[in-house]
């Protein structure tokens, strides 16, 4: 045999007791997702700090590198100059020859 169990009625001061249950626990979870959020966005604050850290040290490195190309640069420079200069001697050297070696043809004649 069945034994049938009254259904319990649920008055208004046990339904607004559940949504208070429930509304406290909503709450509940709120806090702690407000607590978790600000604990994200303090590690944030961390990360973009370490970016600017490092930020600065490539800037440092690209200055230091700047330096460096500019060193180069004005050795590639130098180097440029003497060999016009040699260049140029070079070819004064073979025309002053030429030169030289028609007028002592021509004083051979």
């Amino acid at each position: 045999m069945a034994v049938m169990v009254p259904r319990e009625r649920w008055s208004d001061e046990r339904i607004d007791e559940a949504f208070n249950r429930i509304d406290g626990d909503i709450r509940e979870l709120q806090l702690e997702m407000r607590k978790g959020f600000e604990r994200i966005d303090k590690r944030f604050d961390q990360i973009d700090n370490r970016f600017e850290r490092v930020d600065d040290k490539f800037d440092a490195v690209q200055s230091e590198m700047n330096l460096r190309f500019d060193s180069i640069n004005q050795r590639f420079d130098s180097m440029q100059r003497t060999m016009i200069i040699g260049f140029v001697t070079l070819f004064a050297s073979i025309f002053a020859s030429v030169i030289g070696g028609v007028f002592a043809a021509l004083s051979l004649t």
